[in-house]
């Protein structure tokens, strides 16, 4: 008998012990999770949007104007991206222009939209945006990355209101077809961004600074550190290949003045697509007849953020080209 009493003391032991361990698992998640819903409430006080929110449509989205002047420049965000991508580059281009930045639905200080999440979704609402907010066209379109999708179908959809381009390393729809590792470096884009969209809740990438990775702080923080970042960026992500396709037929550009920056060979990263994204950025610069292709030295693909100086003169080339170009044009 004696020998039986150990035994089960032991596992008595390591019932509670277990028991204890999951308790305090439980205590850290919910206390994770009221930090996480805390401090997001207090980041958003402390840092309101820096323009205002406009009704689309039963939603709101915000935009951001500085200037004077026509035409206005728009500035449209590569994925996952918002209006503080532009941090460098807007205060400088409305020293000669009239500029605007927006966040995407889901995204910076933008409610969530019920509406699919593509190129065509996208442009449709920043015309929504821009009217509901009596922006008058005609419109410089500036969008980096995936944004580049987004400004050639806004083109596209309302060419007249459109008098220019500038697009900053954007995504050509043929790029993951022709080069090779472009898919599987997606897809683990994507095993990243839902990794940091179930930890989000719990308050972990607060913890561990993941949210202060960039400028400007605290705005960044306020605005990324929430769930709907992730979801909002996952809907794109998910969709990027409909964008494609929504982009591929639009066509040319005519003799629209156009600037394409491209970031440097050196920085492109797997080399082994190299080639094939010169190519895409060059086909690019042959949207236009009036196209100019700049290569942006020492940048890599946030041309915005590491070459704001060659952004900011592409986009005052585009406007001076825009002003005098004939009315009948």
């Amino acid at each position: 008998m004696a020998p039986s009493v150990k035994p089960r003391r032991l596992l008595r032991r390591l019932g509670y012990a277990m028991a204890g361990l999951v308790s305090l698992f439980l205590v850290l998640v919910c206390a994770g999770a009221l930090w996480q819903a805390i401090a997001s409430h207090r980041d958003l006080a402390q840092n309101p949007p820096p323009g205002r929110l406009v009704d689309v449509g039963g939603y709101r989205m915000h935009i951001n104007g500085a200037g004077v002047g026509a035409p206005t420049v728009v500035l449209d965000s590569g994925l996952s991206d918002t209006s503080l991508s532009w941090y460098k580059v807007q205060p400088e281009v409305a020293r000669f222009a009239r500029v605007v930045s927006y966040d995407r639905a889901g995204l910076g200080w933008s409610d969530p939209s019920p509406r699919p999440r593509n190129s065509r979704v996208f442009a449709e609402e920043l015309h929504t945006l821009l009217r509901n907010a009596g922006i008058p066209a005609p419109f410089i379109l500036v969008g980096h990355s995936m944004g580049g999708y987004d400004v050639r179908m806004f083109a596209s959809l309302f060419r007249p209101e459109v008098a220019g381009m500038v697009l900053v390393d954007a995504s050509h729809p043929d790029l993951s077809s022709r080069a090779a590792g472009m898919r599987e470096n997606f897809q683990l884009w994507r095993n990243y961004l839902v990794t940091r969209q179930r930890l989000m809740p719990f308050g972990i990438p607060r913890l561990l600074g993941w949210c202060d990775e960039g400028a400007p702080q605290p705005a960044l923080r306020a605005v990324e550190c929430r769930s709907s970042r992730y979801e909002e960026t996952l809907a794109e992500l998910d969709n990027f290949a409909t964008s494609a396709d929504q982009v591929r037929p639009t066509g040319l550009l005519g003799d629209m003045p156009l600037a394409v920056l491209t970031e440097d060979p050196d920085q492109v990263y797997p080399r082994a697509m190299l080639a094939r994204f010169l190519e895409c950025q060059d086909d690019l610069a042959r949207l236009s007849t009036r196209a100019t292709h700049i290569i942006a030295k020492g940048s890599g693909h946030q041309i915005q953020k590491e070459r704001p100086d060659l952004v900011i003169a592409a986009i005052r080339q585009v406007v001076e080209q825009a002003k005098a170009r004939p009315a009948s044009d």
